[in-house]
Order: structure tokens, then sequence, then C-alpha cells
């Protein structure tokens, strides 16, 4: 079992309280928990939070289940939750991509990007939005690494080397350093997105998160870390395949090749 680190509600004031917040969540096949993370969102204290699904057409109905959702909030919250339905299993960073792309054209200030999962808790969103709004950070990384940071108790050993030699493998080619390179819980300031081609990445998968911390850095934006505790999956299976494995061990040598 996951020892629970519950994350304190945090009342925050005007201007905070009004920002234009809205969270890319990706899904395949997260019917058994999306629910659950969009009720989460909704009790965050933040009225003009919005969020985009972007679903690879999932076989288990999780579209169907994010439309319905919604239109059990229309009399109270109109708008709160968008669908856009792909047709095949594209991979999570051009998700990201297409999923920020709309935030940005329906005029969000912030853009937060999170597992459908619930590896990432939502209650942190507040604080990472008090972060950025006190700071000149381009972008607010929730940190497994940090101090304060910590990894769900299911994380075997072997788990935990990966994930550390990934983060070591990362900053010793790029130079980025993050503590937590490899993180996919961020909330992105709009300005810095709008100087970042979304359609010209090149990161199909899990990659997608070390090129957008690339591409932030030399843009000259602060990256800033939090730490968080990151949960244990709540249901249904890892979505990483053994091609993005390769895709992310080869893209930090693409990046410094193609920018240098």
């Amino acid at each position: 079992m996951t020892v629970a680190h519950p994350v304190p509600a945090v009342e925050l004031p005007a201007p905070w309280s009004d920002a234009a917040v809205v969270v890319v969540v990706p899904t395949y096949n997260e019917a058994a928990n999306v629910e659950e993370a969009l009720t989460r969102l909704d009790n965050l204290p933040l009225p003009n939070l919005r969020v985009i699904v972007v679903d690879d057409g999932s076989p288990d109905g999780t579209a169907d289940a994010v439309e319905s959702f919604g239109k059990r909030l229309q009399d109270r919250r109109a708008s709160f939750v968008t669908v856009i339905r792909r047709t095949s299993k594209d991979g999570l960073g051009r998700a990201y991509a297409a999923g920020m792309a709309a935030a940005l054209a329906d005029g969000a200030q912030f853009i937060v990007q999170m597992d459908a999962d619930l590896s990432h808790q939502p209650e942190y969103i507040p604080q990472m939005l008090g972060v950025m709004m006190s700071t000149t950070a381009g972008v607010v990384i929730g940190s497994r690494y940090v101090p304060g940071g910590s990894l769900a108790n299911e994380w075997k050993f072997h788990r935990r080397l990966l994930s550390g030699w990934a983060n070591f493998y990362v900053n010793t080619i790029l130079g980025l350093g993050v503590r937590d390179a490899t993180a996919g819980f961020k909330l992105w300031r709009r300005e810095l997105l709008e100087q970042i081609d979304l359609d010209q990445l090149t990161s199909a998968g899990y990659s997608f998160q070390v090129e957008m911390n690339y591409l932030s850095k030399k843009a000259g934006y602060p990256l800033v870390e939090v730490p968080i505790h990151f949960e244990e999956r709540h249901g249904g299976v890892s979505k990483m395949s053994l091609a993005e494995k390769l895709e992310s061990a080869r893209v930090p040598f693409k990046l410094r090749l193609r920018h240098r």
C-alpha cells in the first residue's frame, strides 16, 4: 500500500484565484481513474480552471466517461472539461502538444500537464501556481527528487535505480541542472509555450518531458522545482513501451546535435 501524503487545501487570493488555468491530461485506457482525477480538479480553489483531455482512441470508453462527467457539471460549471478525440495512439508527447496548442488558442494564462492515473496529485496545482506567479519561472516542475519530494512505497529498488540513472544521463548530456528532468507534472507560463514551436517537437513519447525542459532552458526561462509525493497509479497499467524507452535514450543526443 502507498502511504497517503495528503496535500493541504490552499486558498489563493486574487489575482491567483482569478488566473485562467488549463490542465492538459492525455489519456489512453484510463476509465478507471479519469473521473476521480476530474473530481479532484473540480474541487480545487481555482474557479477559472478548465481541463482538456486528449484521448488517443481509448477502447475502454475513457473519452465517453469524460464527456459524461462534463455534462453532469453543466448547471454549475459549464465548459469545465473538453475532450479532444484522436483516432489512434500517437504518443504522449504529441498528445500533450495538441492539448497545449488548444489551451493557448483558448486563452490560457497557465497550462498544467499531468497524468490521468493519479500518480500526480491535483492538490499540488495551487501551490505550483503560487510559485509561478511569485517568481520569473517559465515552468514549475513537480519534482520527486528535490528535498521534500518522495516516491510511492510500491516503487521497488530497480525502478528507483532506473529513474535516478535516467535523470543523471539526461543532465550529463544536456546540462539542464534539474533534479527531476523526466518529471511529467508541470505548470507552464503561456509566454514560454508561445516561444516553443509545438509543431516542431521531435519527441512523440515520454522524452517529450526532456525536450521541453531543454527548449525552456534554451529560451532563457528559469526552471523551478517544487517537492511532490509521487503516487503509484491507482488503476490500469503503464503505457510506456520498449520503443519509447529507446527513443528516450536517443533524444538527448539528438537535441545536442540539433541545437548546437
